[in-house]
C-alpha cells in the first residue's frame, strides 16, 4: 500500500490543518452517508475521490446483497492524530484508505470478502482483515479504481438501455406483500433492484405492503 501510495505521489497529510487545506483544494472529498452506508466515530470524514467511489458503488452492492448499511469506522487520518498501534507505513493520512467495520451476518461477511478478494485479484486495491479490533483495512489504488468504475458505469449504463428495450412489452404487475424487500422480489422474478426501480420511476428502495408493483422481465 505504501509503494504504491508513493508510486502515485499521493501526499501524506501531517495535521489537521493540511487535512482541511486539502479538502478546500479538491484533494480530498467529503464522505456522505446515505442508506446504503453509515460512519461510525470517523473523526476526519474525507478521502480522495476515487476511494469515495468506491466506497459509494461498494456501500451500494453490500446493501443490495444483504439488506443493511456498510459501516464505514475510519477514512484520512493525520500522521499527527494516527493511533498509537498505526502501523509506521500507513497510508491513511493519504485518503486513499477506509476501514470497514467486520459484518457479524455470516453470509454478509463472506459477501464482503469475496468482494473485497475479487477487487484486489485485479489489482485495484489492497484489502487487509483485521482483528484488533475487528475490520477490513482498505486501500484504493486512485488511478486503477478510477478507470475500473468508469469501464463498469459503462456497461451497466448499456445494460440498463438493453433492458428498457426488451422489458417494454414483457412487464408483469406484483403486490407487495407485508415483509417483502426489493432484493427479495427481484430475485424471485429474476431481475434486478435497479430495473424495477426504473419500471416503477421509484427514487428509494422503501416498498409498502399492497403496493402493484411493475416487473419486468428477467434478463
Amino acid at each position: 500500500m505504501y509503494r504504491h501510495a508513493r508510486a502515485e505521489d499521493l501526499s501524506f497529510y501531517e495535521t489537521p490543518a493540511g487535512v482541511r487545506k486539502a479538502v478546500k483544494q479538491g484533494r480530498l472529498v467529503r464522505l456522505e452517508p446515505d442508506a446504503s452506508f453509515e460512519l461510525h466515530a470517523v473523526g476526519y470524514p474525507y478521502v480522495r475521490p476515487s476511494t469515495r467511489l468506491f466506497v459509494d458503488r461498494l456501500a451500494s452492492q453490500y446493501k443490495e446483497a444483504c439488506g443493511e448499511a456498510l459501516i464505514v469506522t475510519s477514512a484520512v487520518r493525520p500522521a499527527t492524530r494516527q493511533p498509537a498501534n498505526s502501523a509506521e507505513r500507513s497510508v491513511h493520512p493519504t485518503g486513499m484508505a477506509v476501514d470497514l467495520r467486520k459484518p457479524r451476518n455470516a453470509r454478509c461477511l463472506r459477501w464482503l470478502r469475496s468482494t473485497l478478494l475479487d477487487l484486489e485479484d485485479e489489482k485495484l486495491l489492497e484489502a487487509t482483515e483485521e482483528h484488533s479490533p475487528a475490520h477490513f483495512h482498505v486501500a484504493v489504488f486512485p488511478t486503477a479504481y478510477t478507470r475500473y468504475a468508469a469501464a463498469r458505469a459503462r456497461a451497466e449504463s448499456g445494460a440498463r438501455t438493453q433492458l428498457a428495450s426488451h422489458t417494454s412489452s414483457g412487464a408483469t404487475t406484483y403486490k407487495v406483500h407485508e415483509g417483502d424487500t426489493l432484493w427479495d422480489i427481484a430475485r424471485s422474478h429474476d431481475t434486478t433492484v435497479d430495473a424495477i426501480l426504473s419500471a416503477n420511476d421509484l427514487s428509494g428502495d422503501i416498498i409498502q405492503p399492497g403496493q402493484e408493483l411493475r416487473i419486468p422481465a428477467g434478463v
